[in-house]
């Protein structure tokens, strides 16, 4: 009877220093959302439009970043900056049959909101409260934007339409 009581109070006290345990430190979910921008057709707003020869670069106070060359896409996921209320963009087109491109800026506004995933993950930034601006030129070819969804929480839907 001794030696079973024994079996019980370590079988007790291994359950007990094993359930305090956690996961193992890997982060799976810990990617901050992409602002996710799809491009249709002004004439028929419903339907989605390639843009030829799609050219995106982000602004910052000092240098630009190339974030997408030269491809022929209907939609685009951009990263915004966590360290700043707004994010600019040098978005650009081949214009059909030229050598020329047609470049417009657009600057999306937005507050940054601190998220805590895990201890493995830590924080990552949400964003909300999210606007657009576009540099207004001679020859824009950005002709409207829409505001989907103003709050950035993932990268599974569109948050924003840019009809051209």
């Amino acid at each position: 009877m001794k030696k079973i009581s024994i079996a019980v109070l370590i079988l007790i006290i291994g359950v007990i220093s094993f359930s305090g345990c956690e996961k193992d430190d890997i982060c799976v979910d810990g990617d901050e959302p992409l602002l996710v921008i799809r491009f249709y057709d002004a004439s028929d707003t419903t339907e989605l439009k390639d843009v030829t020869s799609l050219e995106v670069r982000g602004l910052s106070e000092t240098d630009t970043l190339d974030i997408i060359d030269n491809a022929d896409l209907d939609s685009i996921a951009l990263p915004l900056r966590a360290t700043s209320t707004f994010t600019s963009f040098v978005i650009s087109r081949q214009l059909s049959g030229e050598d020329t491109e047609n470049i417009d800026v657009l600057t999306f506004s937005h507050e940054t909101k601190s998220v805590f995933i895990s201890r493995a993950c830590g924080y990552i930034a949400n964003y909300e409260n999210l606007s657009d601006s576009l540099t207004s030129d001679a020859d824009n070819w950005i002709q409207s934007i829409e505001i989907v969804n103003t709050s950035i929480e993932n990268s599974d839907s569109a948050h924003v339409k840019i009809f051209h």
